[in-house]
């Protein structure tokens, strides 16, 4: 089964090259969110529903469980995927980015979910109308205390301007995983990948 990497916002798959190329195996998939390096299709929604029903599309057409990645707003994908949809999911990892009750939007999400100024700053930040995905409320997506995932790890920087390893260790608490805080901002999976390659391989080797 591949390992399939999913990127955050405001980025593309192109992130996962350098991360990609420290990983020993190659079957490792990075997945474009629609909209992001090239326009989204005709008629697709730009709402977390939408989004996380083409992902699942994505892994159903592999045919087998994969060890699935995320990092930002690919985070919050992948833990709602497995937590609905663990039929499609050997493992799992996130990093600084998840869905939990103790999770509050920074700034510059809240300015996104803005009508007309979010898509004033999402014209700045690239050509593509992608800011419409975090427009609404986390809430809906708070996993479960009593459901079961699989084999998971999350990754969290210690400098993440944009929420506290503490959103972390909740979405890591109920998932009954370990969380490793990266001395690093956002991009911690890219500013520590010696830290996190060995970590993840041993996840993937012991599932």
């Amino acid at each position: 089964m591949p390992a399939v990497l999913v990127h955050g916002v405001p980025d593309t798959a192109e992130l996962w090259e350098p991360f990609r190329s420290r990983l020993a195996r190659r079957d490792v998939v990075c997945p474009n969110l629609p909209g992001f390096a090239s326009p989204p299709p005709d008629g697709f929604a730009c709402t977390k529903d939408a989004y996380l029903d083409w992902l699942v599309g994505e892994l159903e057409a592999i045919g087998e469980p994969v060890d699935v990645v995320g990092h930002d707003w690919g985070g919050l994908l992948v833990q709602r995927i497995a937590t609905t949809r663990p039929d499609l999911v050997r493992t799992w990892a996130i990093a600084d980015g998840a869905v939990s009750p103790r999770f509050r939007w920074h700034e510059l999400a809240t300015q996104w979910q803005t009508p007309d100024v979010g898509e004033q700053i999402v014209e700045l930040m690239t050509p593509d109308a992608t800011a419409a995905a975090l427009r609404d409320a986390r809430s809906e997506w708070s996993p479960p205390r009593d459901r079961p995932t699989p084999p998971a790890h999350v990754f969290w920087g210690a400098h993440d301007p944009y929420g506290p390893p503490e959103f972390g260790q909740a979405a890591a608490d109920l998932a009954g995983a370990p969380l490793l805080v990266l001395d690093a901002g956002h991009w911690s999976m890219f500013e520590r990948p010696d830290e996190v390659v060995p970590v993840l391989e041993r996840l993937w080797q012991m599932a």
